[in-house]
């Protein structure tokens, strides 16, 4: 199983960043995770996005899910004509929040490209050989984290949330650990996100090999964060990059190799 950074941004991308999107491929499946604005450029420069077999936002900000509108289009318009039904898993409310920007034609155009269907706290979704778990976690109205699992590999996913026993069980047991951590620690408590040391501390709890610090605040002190974060976890420990890309397997429990 592999995972491709696409956009590592929180809420607004700085210099060469995109906001969160993420690949998640094993043997010819491709699953899109988050769609933030600035993650479709990205997924075109190593895969065909019409050939996508499947789209999870994990919730309703726009930073995880603004590009859904540019893929539309994309599937619409593809090389070899129109591309439609492709399988969108979204929090309940998301799919007429979509539609409500659009105009009667352009909600046609959007029921078109999508097959949308509503995401479920423990019910897992199975894609040839992923199978995706969404969990519900302590954010800013419904969110959901994903735990990915192919051929023995655990990949996770905390979206953003508080820190907390929801985000705690959906994390356990993984072998990479995809985190948000989007304040340095000084903000603790102050928003529905996770700290550097907190982030950290949930890494060492779920027993992963490897920490990928996402979503990070484009003018923080992403150095300083990922020290704190390393401190705390005891682990091995990046800071996601876009294009950056992580084999998972769990015979090292970790990454098999981390490249950029």
């Amino acid at each position: 199983m592999q995972l491709t950074i696409l956009g590592s941004a929180a809420s607004w991308a700085g210099d060469g960043q995109a906001c969160s999107g993420y690949l998640v491929e094993d043997e010819g499946t491709t699953l899109l995770v988050d769609c933030g604005n600035g993650t479709l450029a990205n997924a075109a420069s190593v895969a065909d996005v019409t050939s996508i077999d499947a789209v999870l936002i994990s919730h309703m900000h726009p930073d995880h899910f603004a590009d859904l509108y540019a893929l539309q289009a994309a599937l619409r318009f593809a090389p070899e004509g129109p591309v439609g039904s492709l399988p969108l898993y979204l929090p309940e409310g998301l799919w007429e929040r979509l539609g409500a920007l659009l105009s009667h034609h352009g909600r046609e155009q959007l029921a078109e490209a999508f097959e949308p269907h509503s995401l479920s706290d423990g019910h897992p979704l199975a894609f040839d050989d992923i199978t995706v778990t969404p969990h519900a976690v302590d954010h800013d109205g419904p969110t959901f984290a994903f735990a990915f699992e192919a051929h023995g590999a655990r990949l996770a996913y905390t979206a953003d949330t508080r820190p907390g026993a929801d985000v705690g069980r959906a994390v356990a047991g993984c072998d990479v650990l995809l985190a948000e951590c989007t304040l340095p620690d000084e903000y603790e408590g102050t928003a529905a996100h996770l700290t550097a040391g907190e982030a950290g501390q949930l890494a060492k709890d779920s027993g992963a090999g490897m920490l990928i610090l996402t979503h990070l605040w484009p003018s923080a002190d992403h150095a300083r964060m990922l020290r704190k974060a390393s401190s705390v976890f005891g682990g091995e420990t990046h800071l996601a990059e876009e294009l950056m890309t992580v084999e998972i397997a769990p015979a090292r429990g970790a990454g098999e190799g981390v490249r950029r």
